[in-house]
């Protein structure tokens, strides 16, 4: 599989995940606000309406969006950046910074979180993990979740670097600029105002 295609691929399946991700939001807030509604109504009525389920429920779409969100987030350069002058710099230059960060933070993350994570995630699933409340979800499943996670956005950061890459091989920004005012403009010959 080429470079282009690959990086295409990874794309269009993170953003396809980015916008069902933005469906559990909705889910989430949906689901928060009923708990809120029902422990308060059901203390006025004296019924409990509400139970662990929904507030686990609640959480669990909270981790889902948090962590399958990672890789949607550095597609779209929305993640967390410093950027005291990272904003002022040419596209080669971002595109170096961004590689850099990818290949000496980003990806040996990925790989350690992966390594470290798998034992606990392996015994959670052998053990059927589930909640300590009464009435709870079964954790095992949403713990399996960090692996697709950390491999999704391992993923996303190989597309991104390729990317980087691309834009490094690409023509001289500077050679554009001095072809640029080098070639004449449209009053080229004509009276200047």
């Amino acid at each position: 599989m080429n470079g282009n295609l690959f990086t295409r691929v990874v794309d269009r399946v993170t953003g396809r995940l980015g916008r069902f991700i933005s469906w559990l939001t909705l889910a989430m807030v949906l689901i928060g606000a009923y708990n809120a509604i029902a422990r308060y109504l059901g203390r006025f009525i004296g019924i409990n309406l509400s139970s662990n389920l929904y507030l686990e429920l609640q959480w669990y779409l909270f981790s889902l969006i948090f962590l399958l969100g990672a890789g949607y987030a550095l597609k779209e350069n929305a993640h967390v950046r410093v950027d005291v002058l990272y904003g002022r710099l040419r596209p080669k230059a971002r595109a170096k910074i961004d590689m850099i960060g990818s290949v000496l933070m980003l990806i040996p993350f990925c790989v350690f979180v992966l390594w470290v994570s798998w034992p606990s995630i392996h015994n959670s699933w052998l053990v059927r993990e589930g909640s300590p409340d009464p009435g709870g979800l079964p954790r095992y499943p949403l713990k399996a979740v960090i692996i697709v996670a950390f491999v999704l956005l391992l993923v996303q950061g190989i597309s991104q670097f390729m990317k980087d890459l691309q834009v490094l091989r690409g023509p001289d920004e500077d050679a554009e600029e001095a072809d640029d005012d080098a070639a004449p403009g449209p009053h080229a010959g004509g009276v200047g105002i």
